[in-house]
């Protein structure tokens, strides 16, 4: 059986009510996701192909740890299929590398240690360039997003006062292991309760807690918190502006030889000829776009 996939027609059912509470509905597009035409034409860039690393460019193939459940940036199709505008840069990418992308779903913490380990090359997640970060593997910047907050509509709840307050964070996210730790701590020092932290794994879920009230508000990358809120169709509204812009990035593990260089050749053609440009304005989110790729430009 295939369950309805916009949190709205979920909520509108209500035996799927007990699927949201479970954590087994999705948060995928009311409308079909852009195609693959964007990235269909791209061919090889024959500067950036040639750093890429013997090994890497006999085998023909990218293997790339992702986390399916980060839409609109990461996620997969009714048919299990990802996509995603960073799932459709990281195969333009690939494609001029001369390489065929080859998506890993994973655990968002576990892409990293992935990394490391060999069983991807690169990482693409929505991940922060953080300077702790940078102590485990290089990033290839590609973006830049800030934090946001929703809450459920209706409900008036301040990012900069939510002493006790519950909220929804995906694991391993920035979110948890520093923004709101950071609330959190000037909560306590002022006296006040603790902010509650709803860990969970998916973007999905954490929507889900936020409409169906287990959770207070969600904090996201700002993308994706506009993203969801655009989908739960007044279920949810935006608590308060974006803040704490910093840079996305794909990380590439640090002795790859010149594979970061390549990755950051290829993308580089592509903001050149426009190829980026196009990508992130068909799924929204053109905002955040750069215009030149630096390395481990993170510096929080």
């Amino acid at each position: 059986m295939r369950f309805p996939r916009t949190l709205t027609a979920v909520l509108g059912m209500t035996a799927a009510v007990a699927l949201l509470t479970s954590g087994c509905a999705t948060n995928a597009p009311k409308t079909q996701t852009p195609s693959a035409s964007t990235t269909a034409q791209i061919v090889k860039n024959d500067a950036a192909a040639a750093l890429v690393p013997a090994a890497v460019a006999t085998s023909g193939v990218l293997q790339i740890g992702t986390n399916l459940t980060y839409a609109p940036d990461e996620f997969k199709n009714a048919a299990g299929e990802p996509i995603g505008w960073g799932i459709e840069l990281m195969t333009a990418i690939s494609k001029r590398l001369g390489l065929t992308p080859k998506f890993q779903d994973s655990q968002f913490d576990n892409i990293i240690p992935g990394i490391k380990g060999g069983k991807y090359q690169v990482g693409i997640a929505s991940f922060t360039d953080t300077k702790e970060r940078q102590n485990s593997v290089d990033f290839v910047d590609y973006f830049t997003a800030g934090g946001q907050w929703a809450s459920k509509a209706g409900t008036t709840i301040d990012p900069d006062n939510a002493c006790g307050k519950t909220v929804a964070v995906g694991t391993g996210t920035y979110q948890e292991t520093d923004e709101i730790p950071a609330r959190s701590k000037a909560c306590t020092d002022a006296g006040k309760p603790a902010i509650i932290v709803l860990k969970l794994d998916t973007q999905q879920d954490i929507t889900t807690a936020v409409a169906l009230g287990r959770a207070d508000a969600l904090s996201a990358d700002s993308p994706v918190t506009q993203y969801a809120v655009s989908q739960t169709e007044g279920k949810l509204q935006l608590a308060g502006p974006i803040f704490d812009s910093a840079p996305f990035g794909i990380a590439v593990a640090k002795d790859s030889g010149t594979l970061t260089q390549a990755v950051q050749t290829a993308l580089q053609s592509l903001i050149d000829d426009g190829t980026y440009g196009r990508i992130l304005t068909t799924w929204g989110v053109s905002a955040g776009a750069i215009t030149k790729v630096t390395i481990n430009g993170g510096t929080s």
